[in-house]
């Protein structure tokens, strides 16, 4: 099941170091909506290896802030406590989000 990120859980994940995937969306999202179910089942796949999980941009703001997200859905990838070049911009299918997740792991 893929984690619901406040600015407080979104930053600790982060500095933990662990891999973490960060999908910035938003209730009102028609494409956002259509990434959720690629989200969560793949939050479930890569459990225990990558922390996956949704930001609300209209709950929290910090962290949409300092990324500059201009536009969702946006998918930012994090390992090491840092922020990696790997970013998904838009409604993505399911093989690419898998792909850049698999790369993630092999940074």
């Amino acid at each position: 099941m893929a984690i619901n990120f406040t600015d407080q859980t979104a930053y600790a994940a982060i500095e933990s170091g662990q891999p973490v995937v960060i999908d910035f969306w938003a209730t009102w999202c028609g494409p956002c909506k259509a990434m959720s179910p690629i989200v969560e089942k793949l939050a479930e796949e890569y459990a225990g290896r990558v922390l996956i999980g949704k930001y609300n941009v209209d709950e929290e703001t910090d962290l949409a802030a300092e990324n500059r997200i201009m536009s969702i859905p946006t998918l930012l990838f994090y390992k090491n406590g840092q922020k990696t070049s790997i970013r998904l911009a838009g409604s993505q299918p399911e093989a690419i989000l898998r792909e850049r997740i698999e790369e993630l792991l092999a940074l």
